[in-house]
């Protein structure tokens, strides 16, 4: 199971909690605008067209806007996504 909870909104910046059980993905997509994925808990596997990024609880990626990608639970894992507060999604078929 997948789950994303909102934590915090700010003028500019809102941050989402995302959690997944080991095996798990959330949907591929891509952001108007680039964000940042802190790994809280656990592990997980982020997708890239041409690159995989793999992240441990302390570890952080940006994810530049406009890159195709999907995040994908290694182990149970919880995440803090802090993105800006206008950013849009468009998810793939």
């Amino acid at each position: 199971m997948t789950t994303t909870t909102p934590l915090a909104e700010g003028s500019a910046l809102v941050a989402k909690r995302m959690q997944a059980s080991s095996g798990q993905s959330f949907p591929r997509h891509r952001a108007s605008a680039e964000s940042a994925l802190v790994v809280t808990a656990g592990r997980c596997t982020i997708r890239f067209a041409d690159r995989l990024q793999e992240l441990s609880a302390g570890e952080t990626a940006v994810i530049p806007a406009g890159d195709w990608h999907q995040v994908e639970a290694d182990t149970d894992f919880s995440a803090v996504h802090v993105m800006p507060r206008d950013i849009r999604f468009t998810f793939s078929a």
